[in-house]
């Protein structure tokens, strides 16, 4: 075979493979035919290593579009929270979410703290891990969440938003006492936690507690039904710590004070 034909083939063949939704074949082929050949494979070897990369490629663009559509703060991964901060939180709790099992079981995951305390960095790192392992995440503030509902519902397509949301195994509502707290901003959320409730996981993160829920959905009858789809298949986080601001400002006044000069004008040990 010419080297002008044997061009044409290796061009034709990129072609089918392309057309065929195979672009890890047609990206690598002659790199593992020359593999295959140097370490003589067979031609089950030969395609079996093709297949792994086209299944690798597959994988890799799967998760980085999970990533994209879950809107994912991308700093926020558990490799940047320091989980020393909060030794109440058992890491095997953190390995057992982070696996994804809970979502099969449309189980919740709830984490309460003051503000600054780590709750939603620590929910979005799961998030991640959870993307990585080829889950649908979405992280949405929830006054975000709220008024597009409201904005859905007044223009006659709340269902179909409700659908779109349901694409998504977990939906991370983050501060969900930060809504406007109106009519009909409680409903639409009450609409949502009882659409996924038993089919679809939740994970929310809030500085109130129960009892004070009832600022957010106004009625007391209303609160208690909320509270009762949202806890009975959930993990609750409660994240007990100083927030991350207030402990960084008492280290900067702590240094400081750990440098100011005594009599004598020695400087303290650093």
């Amino acid at each position: 075979m010419s080297a002008a034909t044997e061009a044409a083939t290796g061009r034709d063949l990129e072609a089918k493979l392309r057309r065929l939704k195979l672009p890890g074949f047609a990206a690598h082929h002659r790199e593992i035919a020359r593999v295959a050949e140097k370490d003589g494979l067979t031609h089950e070897q030969f395609l079996s290593a093709l297949v792994d990369q086209e299944e690798s490629e597959r994988r890799n663009r799967r998760v980085e579009r999970l990533l994209k559509e879950s809107k994912l703060p991308r700093e926020k991964t558990l490799e940047t929270f320091d989980l020393a901060r909060v030794p109440q939180i058992p890491r095997s709790l953190v390995r057992t979410l982070s696996e994804g099992e809970f979502l099969d079981r449309a189980e919740n995951v709830l984490a309460f703290g003051n503000p600054g305390t780590g709750k939603t960095h620590l929910l979005c790192g799961i998030g991640h891990e959870l993307v990585k392992r080829g889950h649908s995440v979405l992280f949405t503030p929830t006054y975000a969440l709220v008024q597009g509902l409201v904005r859905a519902k007044r223009d006659l397509r709340l269902a179909a938003e409700l659908k779109r949301l349901d694409r998504f195994e977990a939906v991370l509502l983050d501060d969900i006492g930060y809504v406007q707290q109106e009519r009909a901003e409680m409903e639409v959320l009450f609409t949502f936690l009882s659409e996924r409730y038993e089919r679809r996981s939740v994970l929310v993160t809030s500085n109130l507690v129960f009892s004070k829920w009832e600022q957010i959905f106004k009625d007391s009858m209303v609160t208690a039904a909320a509270i009762d789809r949202i806890i009975h298949h959930a993990r609750i986080i409660e994240l007990d710590v100083e927030s991350y601001r207030a402990a960084e400002a008492h280290a900067r006044r702590r240094k400081r004070e750990g440098r100011s000069e005594p009599a004598g004008g020695a400087e303290v040990a650093k």
